[in-house]
């Protein structure tokens, strides 16, 4: 047994303390850490297509400059026109584009994506989708991108604008004005301070109309589909009808889909106050237009804001006729009725952030083949390469969501160091990103020619 280990004991009268450093002592020891240490920091990898072909982008709809500068920065070739194009025009000249940018007027159908057999990408530069075939576009191997926040300000405000201009009626009496008539008037015309503000959909632009209405003193209900936390003193109703019931103002703000179309049908204005208004800037189809104008001219409804149609006209300068609307010259007729050209989102401000924000979605999936954000595809993102891992190669891996791909896949990778990867999917489509490293360019072509080759291949791309 070995021997106690002798312990020296604490001198009597010894006080253990701390002591603060002093903000000078701080001060000095920071900058000395600052002068000694630094830390390097990883430079991104730029990555281009091993195929090496340029890329070619079709922007169409007069879509920001700025989101075009971006894109002729990085290099693309891009090909930008104010108008939209239809079906016809775009199966003839699509396939020769790797990209798409395009709004609200032009439609990318079954059609148009059988044609585009060089396409990897779509952008959206606005809040909806709907013009684009999702489901045949992520079976193509193709994401979706849109901007769903960018333009909630431009909109909340424009309804506010149409709220005033609707109770003062003063939409009407410059339209008189103009027409060479003097009527100065104040029956019918409210303030709308203490009046109540119905918001059909309280996401992102109905919730920031809710903040804007009650700064003008109005009372705010709202009626979504799921709970939601209100803003403010706004208050979630029930149900549609108890909205509509109560609501001296009703405000749309929902996507299209077959639970919303003709949401607001003949039976729903019946149930809205006699003398309240209807305005929709949110989908065409939500609306019963028909019905809409007989509650007008019935003098139920005091009068409407109309910014979007079942059907529009695809350029500017286009008529807005019974041949597009059978009903278009009766709505037009209707006093009180504001009607605009689906200008909700048509502010320079909304613009340069939809551009930007579109434009730096679909950069980031053309250069590293990042697709957090898009509407119709597995988000996957993987951190950058740097610039210190030359020979890595990067895979970008569309295929069908059936079982046994990823083992015929890292089959494929299996002589390789994989440094990192992620798959996800949705529905039917599943997207597998993957850095590879040590690959040497003699090797790239077989790589994508043996992936390319598995059983459920979509499209296959290699970054490097």
């Amino acid at each position: 047994m070995s021997s106690a280990i002798s312990i020296p004991g604490r001198p009597p009268n010894v006080v253990a303390a701390s002591v603060s450093p002093s903000a000078a002592t701080i001060h000095d020891r920071i900058l000395g850490r600052k002068e000694s240490i630094t830390f390097p920091i990883r430079q991104p990898k730029v990555l281009h297509p091993v195929e090496n072909e340029d890329l070619r982008l079709l922007i169409l709809e007069n879509i920001s400059q700025e989101a075009v500068k971006a894109f002729r920065a990085q290099g693309f070739h891009v090909d930008h026109s104010t108008k939209a194009m239809s079906e016809d025009e775009l199966v003839q000249k699509i396939g020769s584009y790797h990209a798409i940018g395009i709004r609200s007027k032009t439609k990318i159908t079954e059609r148009v994506l059988k044609a585009a057999s060089k396409l990897l990408v779509i952008g959206c530069f606005c809040i909806g989708t709907n013009q684009v075939d999702l489901l045949s576009a992520a079976k193509a191997g193709i994401p979706v991108f849109n901007s769903p926040f960018s333009n909630s300000r431009s909109v909340a405000e424009l309804v506010i604008s149409e709220v005033i201009a609707l109770s003062r009626q003063y939409f009407q009496r410059a339209f008189e004005m103009k027409e060479g008539l003097w009527n100065k008037q104040s029956k019918g015309c409210w303030e709308i301070r203490g009046k109540t503000l119905g918001i059909v959909g309280y996401g992102h632009i109905g919730s920031q109309l809710s903040v804007l209405a009650e700064a003008f003193g109005m009372r705010v209900l709202f009626y979504d589909v799921v709970n939601i936390m209100p803003l403010g003193s706004a208050r979630q109703v029930e149900s549609l009808e108890a909205l509509l019931s109560e609501s001296d103002f009703v405000t749309l703000h929902v996507p299209e889909l077959p639970e919303t179309t003709n949401m607001i049908t003949q039976e729903r204005l019946a149930q809205m106050k006699k003398g309240s208004y209807l305005i929709n800037n949110a989908r065409g189809k939500v609306v019963d237009i028909p019905a809409l104008i007989d509650a007008l001219k019935s003098d139920h409804l005091a009068g409407a804001a109309l910014d979007v149609y079942p059907s529009e006209p695809g350029s500017n300068g286009a008529p807005f006729d019974d041949q597009l609307n059978t009903w278009a010259t009766a709505l037009r007729s209707v006093p009180n009725v504001i009607l605009t050209p689906h200008i909700g989102g048509s502010t320079e401000e909304a613009q340069r952030m939809i551009g930007e924000e579109v434009s730096s979605a679909l950069i980031r999936y053309l250069n590293s083949g990042t697709t957090l954000g898009a509407v119709n595809f597995p988000e996957v993102d993987l951190r950058a390469i740097t610039l210190e891992e030359p020979n890595h190669i990067r895979v970008c891996y569309v295929h069908n969501n059936i079982p046994g791909v990823l083992r015929q896949v890292n089959e494929v990778l299996s002589p390789y160091n994989v440094e990192k990867q992620y798959s996800d999917s949705k529905g039917e489509t599943a997207y597998l990103m993957a850095d590879i490293a040590d690959v040497s360019p003699s090797d790239v072509n077989s790589l994508r020619e043996q992936i390319s080759k598995t059983s459920a291949n979509i499209l296959t791309r290699l970054l490097a």
